[in-house]
């Protein structure tokens, strides 16, 4: 059954949930399964007393008045019963444990051994929890009295009614003691049946024990099951603790956190889950590593400049000199000042954007106003800018405005500082049903395929030869392609429009759908 479970897939809490019915239900069904049975021996019971009693009655009605007695004393004996007749006063006429040797006594509960007083305790324990109708103790009604009939309420409701009464009651020992009493005849007399019926109890007993076996069994069962479910939690969570422990120390960084790729269950979950962080962890770590040494390498550079300038400013005499070595200490200084920014621009990228509400933003618009807004300023210097778009339908994205204005921003300086003079720079947006695209496309020298990838890593920058040194960070794809990212898009090289050269930057952002980003 432990396999079943595990082939089949179920999450944990229904294993452990299925595991812990089945006892249960095993319980619920005996309790219920002995109290039907119960129930359905004492009607069998409760029948065939009652077929006595008419019985016995037609049986006294045809015989003479004085045969009556003996007949008493001849069907208690055979039949195991005891049999009263009373007159239609209630007074006792005739006794058949007085007429002959009792054919049965009720047991002393002193004289049982343990068992049975534990297995009364067990009886009531269970009426208890069935919440079964309260029966009478029986008593046996003190010799002597007046009207006899009075301590029996069953004889009045037979004489009263004309119809067989039949009724239970407990003896000392808990056994059913069922009485039924009929009237007879036209005499009015009214005959009363007693039988002890301890197979009835007895039974019961039995079944339960039965029962109670089958429940040992289905409980060792469960305690094997909850055993295995335990290890199939506890090795599997302990294998992961020990990864992410090692991981946590950092000692092996070829550690490999198992992913359970044979669990379809909550620990599989989260094995894969746990491995997927640490990937991620470590490219993570690595490009925060790789980060740092290129932020120390790009940094050392113009420090280096900048330290022989001033080192070199004593020892010159010559006015124009000293104004060279001014102008590289300023310029040195402005470069490390747009390399700071830029660093700091793309550390604090990822968490800005975490904690941004995205918004519609019509990207044709954007682009539109960031190129008007840099020819007011020169800044694409005797480059021409045109922005077109292809298709219909507003090209309408979730996003962050400014950041996407950066995105647009570095893409266009990038396609500006590779254009000859007088170069067309075209900014084409495409509104499409699976999301938007912007190209921007240039007639520079345009990129190799194999540094197609290599340009969006951070300081990497292959700067036409006519630039001025210095004026870029090499971060400028880096940061667009990090915010793209960001917005579940993604900005690569592509080869360039046929019949036409230089580089061609496409980037692409799933549409806006309202209700989506809705808080």
């Amino acid at each position: 059954m432990a396999g079943l479970l595990k082939r089949a897939g179920l999450s944990l809490t229904t294993r452990i949930l299925v595991v812990n019915v089945i006892v249960l239900g095993l319980i619920a069904f005996s309790v219920l399964y002995l109290d039907s049975y119960r129930k359905q021996l004492l009607a069998e019971r409760f029948q065939r007393a009652r077929s006595e009693a008419e019985i016995t009655v037609d049986a006294l009605a045809g015989a003479a008045p004085a045969q009556r007695r003996t007949v008493l004393a001849m069907i208690g004996a055979r039949q195991h019963l005891r049999l009263r007749l009373f007159d239609r006063h209630g007074a006792l006429i005739a006794d058949s444990f007085t007429l002959a040797p009792p054919s049965f006594t009720l047991a002393d509960p002193a004289r049982q051994p343990w068992s049975q007083k534990a297995a009364r305790v067990l009886d009531a324990s269970m009426d208890m929890l069935l919440g079964a109708p309260d029966v009478p103790d029986y008593h046996e009604p003190p010799s002597g009295a007046p009207t006899p009939a009075q301590n029996w309420p069953e004889v009045l409701a037979a004489a009263r009614t004309g119809h067989a009464q039949v009724m239970e009651r407990y003896a000392p020992d808990r056994t059913p003691v069922i009485t039924a009493a009929a009237p007879l005849g036209t005499a009015g007399q009214t005959l009363l049946t007693l039988r002890n019926a301890p197979e009835v109890t007895q039974s019961v007993r039995d079944a339960r024990q039965t029962l109670a076996i089958v429940v040992a069994v289905a409980l060792l069962i469960t305690v094997f099951l909850s055993l295995f479910l335990a290890r199939t939690i506890v090795q599997p969570l302990r294998i992961l603790v020990r990864a992410a422990v090692r991981v946590r120390l950092g000692r092996d960084r070829a550690v490999v956190v198992p992913r359970l790729p044979e669990r379809g269950d909550e620990i599989g979950l989260l094995a894969r889950a746990l491995s997927d962080m640490t990937t991620a962890l470590r490219q993570r770590m690595d490009a925060v590593e790789s980060f740092a040494a290129d932020v120390a390498h790009e940094i050392k550079n113009p420090l280096a400049s900048l330290r022989s300038a001033l080192e070199s400013l004593d020892k010159v005499e010559d006015t124009d000199l000293r104004a060279q070595l001014h102008a590289i200490a300023a310029h040195d200084i402005q470069r490390m000042d747009r390399l700071i920014t830029e660093i700091s621009d793309a550390s604090r990228i990822d968490a800005e954007l975490s904690r941004t509400t995205l918004v519609p933003v019509n990207l044709l618009s954007l682009a539109q106003a960031l190129v008007g807004s840099r020819e007011a300023r020169g800044a694409n210097g005797s480059a021409l800018v045109d922005v077109t778009q292809r298709g219909s339908g507003a090209p309408v994205v979730a996003g962050d405005a400014a950041r996407l204005e950066r995105v647009l921003v570095n893409l266009i300086d990038n396609a500006v500082s590779f254009s000859p003079p007088g170069g067309r720079i075209e900014v084409l947006v495409e509104n499409a049903s699976d999301g938007v695209t912007v190209e921007v496309c240039d007639e520079g020298p345009g990129i190799d395929p194999a540094s197609r990838e290599r340009v969006f890593e951070r300081f990497h920058s292959l700067r036409p030869a006519s630039e001025e040194f210095g004026q870029h960070s090499g971060l400028g794809l880096a940061i667009a392609r990090t915010i793209v990212v960001a917005h579940d898009g993604s900005l690569t090289a592509q080869n360039p429009a046929p019949g036409r050269g230089g580089a061609r930057l496409v980037l692409r952002l799933p549409p806006f759908h309202a209700g989506e980003h809705e808080a």
